[in-house]
C-alpha cells in the first residue's frame, strides 16, 4: 500500500486490505484545546495521528482519520474548557461519535480496531462508545474486537528519568510541558515557538472541581507546567518508548483468539 492513511488509499486496496486475516484499523482521538502560546490548538490531534502511523508501520495496520474534537477541557488536566480555542463535544456526542464509526468499520471487515486516545478527557466517553460498539457488533455475531489506549501510559519509568532528569511531577501538569512540546519538536517542529514558553512553576491543583470554572485557577499561559526543557532528542526517547510499547502490547494482545461471549 501507498500510504497507512485510509482517507488517502481508493476504496479497492482499503476493501481488500479490510478483508485480510487479522486486519488492524487504528482511530486516533485528540481535540482542538489550547496548549499555550507556543504551541497550536490541534496538538492532541495531530500527536495521536502520528503515533499511529508509526504504530501501524510497526504492525502493517492502517490508520482512519482522527477525532479533531474531544470532551471538555478540564483545569485540574488540560487547563480549562472557558479557555478560546478550546471547541469541544459534549459525551453524549463523543460516546455516539464512537460507537457509529468502531460499529462501521467493524461491519467492513476489520477484526482489530485500535483507538489511540491523545486526550486525557476522552477516555471514559471512548470507553463507553467502544463498548457499546462491540456489543452490538457481537450480538450480530461478528468476532471483531476493539482496544483502547492512552498513549502516554506507555512511557516507561526509565524513559521519563532521561526526559525529566530533574524528578517528574506527574501526568496531570504535563498539559502543555515538556511531553507534549519535546513530541512535537520532534514531529512538527515547524508549529512550535519556543521563545513564546512561559516558564512559571507548575500549577497547584485542588483534588475538587468549581463550578463554574475560575480561570484564576490554573496559569495564564494556559499551561499546567513549563516547557523550557523540552527538546527534540527527548520527543525521540518519548516516541520511540511510546510507539515501541504500543507495538509490542498489540502483537500480544490481537495475536489472541477472539472468544465470542
Amino acid at each position: 500500500m501507498t500510504s497507512v492513511f485510509i482517507d488517502e488509499l481508493d476504496a479497492s486496496t482499503y476493501a481488500a486490505y479490510a478483508a485480510t486475516p487479522g486486519s488492524t484499523l487504528i482511530i486516533p482521538t485528540g481535540a482542538t484545546e489550547q496548549h499555550g502560546p507556543h504551541m497550536p490548538l490541534g496538538v492532541d490531534a495531530m500527536l495521536s495521528k502520528d503515533i499511529a502511523a508509526a504504530v501501524a508501520q510497526k504492525l502493517g495496520a492502517l490508520v482512519a482519520p482522527g477525532f479533531s474534537y474531544g470532551y471538555k477541557s478540564q483545569p485540574r488536566s488540560g487547563g480549562g474548557n472557558h479557555r478560546t480555542g478550546t471547541t469541544s463535544l459534549g459525551a453524549t456526542a463523543l460516546m455516539g461519535l464512537t460507537e457509529d464509526v468502531v460499529s462501521s468499520f467493524m461491519t467492513q471487515g476489520f477484526e482489530n480496531i485500535v483507538v489511540l486516545n491523545g486526550h486525557f478527557e476522552n477516555y471514559q466517553f471512548l470507553y463507553e462508545g467502544i463498548d457499546n460498539a462491540t456489543a452490538k457488533m457481537r450480538s450480530a455475531g461478528s468476532r471483531a474486537r476493539a482496544v483502547l489506549l492512552s498513549y502516554w501510559d506507555f512511557v516507561d519509568d526509565d524513559t521519563l528519568a532521561k526526559v525529566f532528569p530533574e524528578g517528574f511531577l506527574g501526568w496531570d501538569i504535563e498539559h502543555g510541558g515538556v511531553l507534549e512540546t519535546s513530541l512535537m519538536l520532534l514531529l512538527r517542529p515547524h508549529l512550535v515557538d519556543m521563545s513564546r514558553v512561559e516558564n512559571h512553576p507548575p500549577a497547584t491543583l485542588t483534588a475538587y472541581d468549581i463550578f463554574p470554572e475560575d480561570p484564576a485557577r490554573t496559569p495564564d499561559s494556559g499551561c499546567l507546567s513549563s516547557a523550557a526543557g523540552a527538546t527534540a532528542e527527548r520527543g525521540q526517547l518519548l516516541l520511540d518508548a511510546i510507539t515501541g510499547s504500543i507495538a509490542h502490547c498489540l502483537r500480544g494482545e490481537l495475536a489472541q483468539p477472539s472468544v465470542l461471549t
